[in-house]
């Protein structure tokens, strides 16, 4: 006990861990955010796609730093994957909009586009293999101080959108047709959310990877729905759920050898897992007890 204490201590007393631990902790809390309103809309792999997209602004990037002999070369990595994501997640919600190509086309596209166009500009600006597992895996142990304000600054936008106009996304997300009707402006608030869905997956980007991202603002949400039935206390428990798991996660890799950020989303989805265990053998009891009609599924919820 004494030397797991001791090995902590000294861990948590290098600037480099505090700075990871830090945007773990703003990472995990920001990022359920938008994942329930995204499970809402049953967008659940949106992240997926932004975050491939977002692989080909990290090597556009790279590419620019590149050209302009900038230190170090991937200066300009995190400015590319924001401009890179919100064009796609934007591109995603009018393809989707019009019609005229189903969403799961439109997402394929983006999924095989990205990636592929991101592994080539990538080789092409002189990265290696290494720097690009970085971006698909995460890389907490090299946040940079002007990494950490980036992820302050895009996770406060986050908050302030994703809670500030709650109840006018929740309509959104729950019944468009409803909130037009009701004088909402459902074409903004759509790319309201399709926006701050790329500022999430940046945001995170550092921490479980391009590649897990969606688990980080999904998996949380998943794991509050089973316990709670309103849209208010869903988002609150999975924004402290992302926090104690990214937390957590990264804490066992200080005395692991394990990738952080597949850590985070392995113990994210054994925590579900328990969670729908025991809900399956408690929830027949609680049925019998107080449930008019077991057989009906309750999967229709309108409170917020």
């Amino acid at each position: 006990m004494s030397t797991w204490w001791e090995m902590m201590s000294t861990a948590l007393s290098s600037p480099l861990l505090q700075r990871s631990l830090l945007a773990a902790l703003i990472v995990g809390f920001t990022a359920p955010v938008v994942g329930t309103y995204l499970v809402q809309r049953r967008l659940s792999l949106l992240g997926d796609g932004v975050g491939h997209v977002a692989l080909t602004g990290v090597a556009m990037g790279w590419l620019v730093g590149a050209w302009t002999h900038a230190e170090p070369n991937d200066a300009y990595a995190v400015l590319g994957a924001v401009v890179a994501a919100v064009i796609g997640a934007i591109l995603i919600d009018v393809v989707s909009a019009r019609g005229r190509t189903s969403g799961d086309v439109a997402l394929a596209l983006l999924f095989y586009g990205g990636i592929a166009g991101g592994v080539v500009l990538i080789g092409v600006a002189g990265g290696t293999n290494a720097n690009l597992m970085s971006y698909l895996f995460g890389s907490l142990a090299t946040v940079s101080p002007s990494e950490l304000l980036t992820t302050v600054v895009l996770s406060a936008v986050i908050l302030v959108v994703g809670l500030g106009a709650r109840t006018a996304l929740f309509a959104v997300s729950q019944d468009e047709e409803f909130a037009r009707s009701t004088g909402l402006p459902v074409r903004v608030l759509n790319l309201a959310i399709a926006v701050v869905a790329a500022l999430t997956v940046t945001v995170a980007m550092r921490v479980v990877g391009l590649l897990l991202v969606s688990a980080l603002m999904i998996v949380p949400v998943a794991i509050a729905q089973q316990l709670t039935s309103s849209f208010r206390r869903t988002m609150g428990l999975a924004m402290g759920l992302g926090a104690l798991l990214c937390v957590g996660g990264l804490l066992i890799t200080f005395t692991q050898q394990l990738s952080p950020g597949a850590t985070i989303v392995v113990l994210a989805v054994t925590v579900y897992a328990g969670v729908a265990i025991v809900r399956t053998i408690v929830r027949p009891r609680r049925r019998r007890r107080g449930d008019p009609h077991p057989d009906v599924p309750d999967d229709v919820r309108l409170s917020e």
